[in-house]
């Protein structure tokens, strides 16, 4: 398995996240799935803080499906501790969104799992998807210093 290398992001957030007790197996570590989940709670916050949020991408008349999920496990959280997800905006010139996570344990800071994904532009109403930038993503990128 050929493993992504990490990008220096053109933008970033890091987002608080505190380990439930739902969130754990039977092994009392974090069930794998909810890694996923904290990468959406990055890509949230991210959303909220540059502007770029999935209601902003509504409003501009667009849906962003992910095409693409990695994630790299390296140690277990479990229920209690607190993390911190880091959601790294990942430029490129073609009509998709990429970012870069990386989860650390605020205890020591170790990581915790990596990951990636990509998302595309669709049209709202006619789910047919954008082979060119949108307009509204061009100027986002210019007003984040990112074209």
């Amino acid at each position: 398995m050929r493993r992504r290398k990490e990008h220096e992001g053109a933008l970033t957030d890091r987002t608080p996240i505190r380990v439930r007790f739902s969130e754990v197996d039977a092994m009392q570590v974090v069930w794998h799935g909810e890694y996923v989940r904290y990468f959406e709670d990055g890509r949230e916050a991210f959303g909220r803080r540059y502007g770029i949020g999935y209601h902003d991408l509504v409003r501009a008349g667009y849906l962003v499906p992910i095409v693409e999920l990695n994630v790299y496990f390296k140690q277990s959280l479990q229920f209690g501790e607190t993390a911190t997800v880091e959601t790294r905006y990942i430029p490129c010139d073609a009509a998709k969104i990429q970012f870069e996570y990386t989860i650390y344990r605020d205890s020591d800071q170790a990581v915790m799992a990596t990951g990636a994904s990509v998302q595309v532009f669709m049209d709202k109403d006619t789910r047919q998807l954008e082979l060119n930038n949108p307009e509204f993503y061009i100027q986002w990128k210019k007003q984040w210093n990112i074209l």
